[in-house]
């Protein structure tokens, strides 16, 4: 940082530079409209024709001259303090904005050579837009300086907090739109501040622009008034900064008052709280800008006699039939001149030179930050050989062991924070100690900026330990943390990771869209751990049992997603250290945080995990009986293996000629062919673990039409026969759980009987077997409240092989 404190003392805003800093947004106004309407005559050197003008019009100008405002003076910010500014757009269909304002400062040009900073690249800059080959209308992936798309709204706010966690030298400048204000987690998403320490991280600076108008409707927020939206923001710990007009001048010095105002306290809680021997007592209280501007500004006023401006109608096109109606076409004309293009740009069609001179130069612009090329910053993540936290598993006595596999990770997490202390963080929706990874409790607090009360237990404002009971800031906070450069992982109940499943599409976009720009550096995966998982909820009933988010992931993109189903603590722990490891994936991880069996030894964990199954042939029979498999069992999941292995022992004990193979699958997405994801299993690994004829008894953890989508193609793929969880729950026992979704030892061993290449003698005996156990099941429980004892102390002691 430079002379970071300048920008509130030395740099008014007099008549010279007001003109200036005007001509330089009507730049960017007119460069907006421009995309939205034009294929060519970029600059009006000739009259406009209707050939100059998009057939498809597309784009959202209503939110843009608010947002080239901000831009405006968060460049003339940055020019006089040298403060790292992230520009955060909330509207963001206000994406021509933001390209516009990129291309003034030049990054544009830098990074797609093609639209260079002259009349031929203005054209190529205006047919780019929302066209077919081009870009899309949002702040997108191809936008430079963003990370943050603002298609999907909600999350401008918790994007721009995450990115200023273990930033403190960052400013993010987070535009939020009224109508955006509406949605539930931006609403939640002002909290941010009570976890926000200014010691150690960087500062957010929310700009609520209130235009009034959604896509069709007036906004909440934008018809209370301003005693009433001030004591919103008041409550929720900010100072409010007020802007508001229609008068061009008046409206920029205002502005210009505000962030001056704003930028100055934020230097004065930052400079408190990073003095020797400061300590923090409770949260600061924040600024924030509200901008009230009309909705469209200076655009048409009035389009054949119907008010526009400051209206709902100017949030998209305002114009729409510009090549169809003659009058149109001179109003969109007479609209382009207003911002006399002719003063702004010189005779190539570069932007003159002393509007050029108010941007940034170099990585100081905000196209060109670091912190929106989050890989440009990632440092390796420093982790611990993950053998250490390995259970030691006796091959001869696999299963016999019991142990909570969460609790081993949280290990490995402990030591990351410890390894990496302000590039690491987990982020928890209040339930980490339930979910057996408070080890990191040892390393780091819980962070709450606020007064902490004895009761307290290991919380404070100094703490990066995150947990707040919202999945949607949880996921938005690391989303944006990798982003920007930084390691970490959202662990929480696999039924709620539903709450913030859209954030995680929009994130697997964001990710397939950068990994085809070179100019993307790769980041940081965003690791989500679902645990507490629908089989072992049986205590907190059946809106605690859903296993919905594998159905959401699978379909996304294969070179983005990868699904992991570790069966104990071995296998998680070698799954973590890869996935913690890795770069633009989302990794989801499902793992069960109760006391489960250990089967692995960490080499073989090791192994399994790098192969994505393998064949347990210490848990079937055909090499006993040296002959090809009758029938196929294959675990998915931690408590699906488990009785799958239950299965094959009854399967061994009755039916010892039954010629059994048992085989685990740890990576779901390897069940597709590998054409269709870079994990799949070539034919090869396919038929080596699922033969190509006998048929597969598939225990798995989810719904069972997950399976058979992914084993769509594969050799005989209907002979696979799949249970899963059938959305049949409530508060019950843990077996009772997988007897009701027909996953159960006893259902798993009569299909296979059913569908085995033979019927060998003692079938007969064993389906009579698994009924009348699943009668005394069902009668135990009602009288005793608990399992049968078979079940409860159940362990792996066959060794067929």
């Amino acid at each position: 940082m430079t002379d970071l404190d300048a920008y509130g003392s030395d740099s008014v805003l007099d008549s010279a530079d007001l003109d200036r800093l005007v001509d330089y947004w009507n730049a960017a106004n007119y460069l907006t409209v421009a995309q939205i309407y034009l294929l060519d005559n970029p600059l009006l050197r000739r009259p406009l024709s209707r050939e100059d003008v998009k057939p498809r019009l597309l784009g959202h100008w209503g939110t843009s001259p608010a947002l080239n405002l901000i831009y405006a003076h968060l460049n003339r910010l940055v020019r006089h303090s040298g403060q790292d500014v992230l520009y955060v757009a909330g509207p963001g269909h206000g994406g021509p904005a933001l390209v516009a304002n990129t291309y003034l400062e030049g990054t544009y040009s830098e990074i797609y050579p093609g639209v260079s900073k002259d009349e031929a690249g203005l054209r190529q800059l205006v047919r780019r837009f929302s066209t077919p080959g081009g870009i899309p209308s949002h702040v997108s992936v191809p936008t430079p300086g963003s990370i943050h798309e603002g298609g999907e709204l909600g999350y401008a706010l918790i994007h721009a907090f995450g990115a200023a966690f273990d930033h403190p030298d960052l400013l993010v400048a987070a535009v939020v739109g009224d109508g955006e204000a509406e949605t539930g987690p931006l609403e939640g998403s002002w909290k941010g501040v009570d976890f926000l320490n200014p010691a150690h991280d960087g500062a957010v600076l929310p700009i609520l622009n209130l235009n009034q108008y959604k896509i069709a409707n007036p906004t909440v927020l934008g018809r209370l008034p301003r005693q009433q939206v001030t004591a919103l923001f008041t409550g929720h710990g900010y100072d409010v900064l007020w802007v508001e007009g229609d008068d061009v001048p008046a409206v920029h010095r205002a502005f210009d008052a505000a962030l001056r105002t704003a930028y100055t306290r934020i230097r004065e809680i930052q400079r408190a709280a990073r003095a020797p021997g400061a300590v923090i007592t409770e949260a600061p209280i924040w600024p924030m800008i509200v901008l009230r501007t009309p909705k469209g500004w200076t655009g048409p006023h009035e389009v054949d006699g119907i008010l526009v401006e400051g209206t709902f109608r100017a949030h998209q096109v305002p114009l729409a039939h510009v090549r169809d109606n003659p009058a149109h076409l001179a109003q969109l004309e007479a609209w382009l001149r207003s911002y006399q293009p002719e003063r702004l740009f010189d005779k190539e069609g570069a932007l003159i030179a002393e509007l050029a001179a108010l941007a940034p130069s170099g990585s100081s612009r905000l196209g060109s930050s670091s912190y929106a090329n989050g890989g440009r910053r990632t440092e390796a993540l420093r982790l611990r050989d993950w053998r250490t936290y390995a259970i030691d598993v006796d091959p001869q006595a696999r299963g016999s062991q019991l142990h909570e596999p969460t609790r081993r990770l949280g290990r490995l997490l402990a030591d990351a924070y410890r390894d990496n202390p302000s590039t690491f963080r987990v982020f928890s929706p209040d339930e980490l100690a339930s979910n057996r990874l408070d080890a990191v409790l040892d390393v780091s607090d819980r962070c709450l900026v606020a007064a902490i009360d004895p009761r307290d237990d290991r919380v404070s404002p100094n703490g990066r330990v995150m947990e707040v009971l919202s999945e949607h800031l949880c996921q938005g906070w690391l989303e944006a943390y990798t982003l920007t450069g930084r390691h970490g992982l959202f662990a929480t109940y696999e039924a709620f990771a539903m709450v913030s499943a859209s954030m995680l599409i929009q994130h697997t976009k964001w990710l397939q869209e950068a990994s085809r720009l070179a100019w993307r550096a790769p980041v940081p995966s965003l690791n989500v751990l679902l645990t507490s998982t629908c089989w072992r909820n049986d205590h907190n009933g059946f809106s605690h049992q859903g296993p919905g988010l594998l159905d959401t992931v699978v379909p996304l993109s294969p070179g983005v997603v990868r699904v992991w189903l570790p069966p104990d603590a071995n296998t998680l722990l070698s799954v973590a250290d890869h996935c913690l490891r890795s770069h633009d994936h989302v990794n989801l991880i499902v793992a069960d945080k109760q006391p489960h069996h250990q089967y692995l030894t960490a080499g073989e964990a090791a192994e399994h995990a790098a192969r994505g199954g393998s064949v347990w042939d210490w848990a079937g029979t055909e090499r006993t009986l040296r002959r090809d498999a009758d029938i196929v069992l294959a675990g998915i999941g931690d408590v699906p293996t488990m009785e799958i292995l239950a299965a094959a022992e009854l399967l061994h004990t009755f039916v010892p000629d039954l010629a059994v193979r048992v085989v685990n699958v740890i990576d779901l997405m390897a069940l597709l062919r590998s054409d269709l994801h870079p994990h799949g299993f070539s034919s090869a690994m396919f038929r080596a673990l699922f033969t190509d004829s006998t048929d597969v008894i598939v225990g798995f953890h989810g719904y069972s039409r997950g399976i058979h989508q992914l084993l769509h193609g594969r050799p005989n793929a209907d002979r696979f026969h799949v249970r899963g969880f059938m959305e049949q729950g409530t508060t019950t026992t843990p077996f009772d759980m997988v007897v009701r979704n027909q996953v159960s030892r006893y259902h798993l061993a009569q299909l296979a009987l059913e569908f085995a290449r033979v019927t060998p003698a003692g079938s007969d005996r064993l389906v009579s077997y698994c009924q009348d156990q699943l009668a005394r099941h069902h009668a135990h429980i009602i009288e005793h409240f608990e399992d049968l004892p078979e079940i409860r102390d159940w362990t792996w002691a066959n060794q067929p092989s």
